[in-house]
Parts: C-alpha cells; sequence; structure tokens
C-alpha cells in the first residue's frame, strides 16, 4: 500500500539541502583531480574552463538524481522530485530546475524562502520548472 504524497516542508527541504551541498563537495572535490591528471600539472587559479567543468560536474549530479526521483540529501530526508503531472523530471527540466535555482540563491536566497509563502511550499525553481518536492506520509513536517 502506498502512502499519500504531501507537499515537502521547508525544514525538509533545507535539511535535503544542506546533506547535498556535502554529497556535491565531495563529488567536486574528487573531480577536481580529473583535469591535473589531463594536464600532468596543477591548474592555474581562476581558469574558466574549470569553472565550467566544474558547473557541469555539480549539474551531472542533481540531473542523474533527479531523474532517479531523488539526490542523496532528498533520499535521507524523505523527499522525492516529481513534475506537475507525476513524472520524473526530463534532462531539460532538470537544466532548468538547476539553473532556476542558481537564480533563486543568487538573490539572497528569496526564491528558496518563497517556499514559506506558499500553501504548496513551492521555490522560484520549482514554478519555473514544472517540479514539486513530495513527501509521503502525513502532512505537516
Amino acid at each position: 500500500m502506498t502512502r499519500p504524497l504531501h507537499h515537502a516542508s521547508f525544514r525538509r527541504r533545507t535539511g535535503a539541502l544542506l546533506y547535498d551541498a556535502i554529497a556535491v563537495l565531495t563529488v567536486l572535490y574528487f573531480a577536481g583531480f580529473v583535469p591535473v591528471l589531463v594536464a600532468g600539472e596543477a591548474i592555474p587559479p581562476g581558469n574558466p574552463l574549470l569553472g565550467v567543468y566544474m558547473s557541469v560536474v555539480a549539474f551531472m549530479y542533481f540531473a542523474l538524481c533527479w531523474r532517479r526521483g531523488r539526490t542523496l540529501g532528498m533520499q535521507a530526508w524523505g523527499i522525492q522530485i516529481q513534475t506537475t503531472s507525476g513524472a520524473r523530471p526530463t534532462l531539460w527540466t532538470c537544466a532548468l530546475r538547476y539553473l532556476a535555482a542558481w537564480v533563486s540563491f543568487a538573490c539572497l536566497g528569496l526564491g528558496y524562502l518563497s517556499a514559506l509563502l506558499n500553501r504548496e511550499r513551492l521555490t522560484w525553481h520549482d514554478r519555473l520548472s514544472g517540479t514539486r518536492l513530495l513527501r509521503a506520509g502525513a502532512s505537516g513536517s
């Protein structure tokens, strides 16, 4: 028997975000060795290609996880991601969500805080990408 899905609380979303920050930083740490091994020497600070590479690696972490329905942090906090139609996000939806999440963060976190102001607990990037974070069980937490 499946339990009903409810909108994930701000507390759960924040917990999952913190877990995912640790996970993606770990992925980026190890991914940072690849360009050094390929180049055979240290990469100079401020190299724009390194920044692009790390951004792509971070996007791939989130896109691969979201396409499967949850990131490591979302799994730990009992959250899953769906589109408004109830499907798993497409790669395009993941890209839109990822870019919009950076905008939400860059605006002093207002895009994230907007989840506190609406009944469905949607952030700016949820609205722009047509996704929802849901959890199984009773509503409220």
